[in-house]
C-alpha cells in the first residue's frame, strides 16, 4: 500500500492517465494533480509540491526531461518517477542525471510501479531490470579503468544490507521475507549494488564483502 502518498500524474493520454490513477488510488494513493503537457508539470509541481511526481518522458510543448531538469533545479527535494515506452538505452541516463529518482517502463507499470513508489518515498532510487541491466552494462565498461571499486559508503543502508545477507547465501524470497520486501524488489537492490561497485558476479560480491570486512 501507499497510503497518503501525494503524487501528481503528467500524463498526455487521458485514458493512460485515468488508468494509472485508478491503480494508484486503489492502493492508497493520493492524485493531487494532473498534467498533460511540460509546461503544466512544471507549474503544477512547484505549486503543490507532490510526494511523487509520475513523469511521461514523451509530452507537448516541454519533454519530461527537460520538465524533470526544470522541477529538479527549482525544487531539488522533488521525487520524479519517469513512466515511459522508451528505451532504457536512450532515455535512462539523461532522465538520471536531470534529477530523476526513477525509471518504469508502461509495459511493467502494473507490476512496478507501487514498489517504485515506495522505493523512492524511502529515499532510494528505483530503475527497472532492463534498466538495471543498461547501467551494470556501462558500468563493466568503466570498470576496467578504475583500480579498485569504490568503498562500501557509496552504498545505502539497505543496499549494504541486501549485500551482506547474499554473500552468506539467503535468497532473495528469503530475503524478501526477513526485510518484508518483495523478491523483486531485493532482486533490485543486489543489482543496484552491482552496478555501483561495479562488480558482475556473486562471487566478486562475496570477495568484496570480505576485503572490505562486511562479513568475516
Amino acid at each position: 500500500m501507499i497510503n497518503g502518498v501525494r503524487i501528481l500524474l503528467v500524463e498526455d493520454h487521458t485514458v493512460v492517465r485515468s488508468s494509472l490513477g485508478m491503480l494508484l488510488k486503489s492502493h492508497g494513493g493520493e492524485i493531487v494533480g494532473e498534467a498533460s503537457d511540460g509546461k503544466g508539470a512544471i507549474s503544477k509541481a512547484l505549486e503543490l509540491r507532490p510526494d511523487i511526481i509520475l513523469m511521461d518522458l514523451s509530452l507537448p510543448d516541454v519533454d519530461g526531461i527537460e520538465a524533470t531538469r526544470q522541477i529538479y533545479n527549482a525544487w531539488p527535494d522533488a521525487k520524479i518517477l519517469a513512466l515511459t515506452m522508451h528505451s532504457e538505452d536512450v532515455y535512462l541516463v539523461p532522465f538520471l542525471e536531470a534529477g530523476g529518482a526513477g525509471y518504469v517502463r508502461k509495459s511493467a507499470a502494473d507490476r512496478d510501479v507501487l514498489d517504485a513508489i515506495k522505493t523512492v518515498m524511502a529515499g532510494e532510487s528505483f530503475i527497472s531490470p532492463l534498466g538495471l541491466e543498461t547501467l551494470l552494462r556501462q558500468h563493466r565498461a568503466s570498470a576496467a579503468d578504475r583500480a579498485q571499486p569504490p568503498g562500501p559508503e557509496v552504498l545505502s543502508d539497505r543496499e549494504r544490507l541486501v549485500l551482506e545477507k547474499t554473500v552468506r547465501g539467503y535468497t532473495s524470497r528469503e530475503i524478501g521475507e526477513q526485510l518484508n520486501i518483495s523478491p523483486r524488489t531485493v532482486d533490485t537492490y543486489r543489482t543496484r549494488v552491482m552496478v555501483k561497485l561495479g562488480l558482475s558476479s556473486r562471487h566478486e560480491l562475496v570477495e568484496y564483502a570480505l576485503r572490505h570486512h562486511i562479513i568475516r
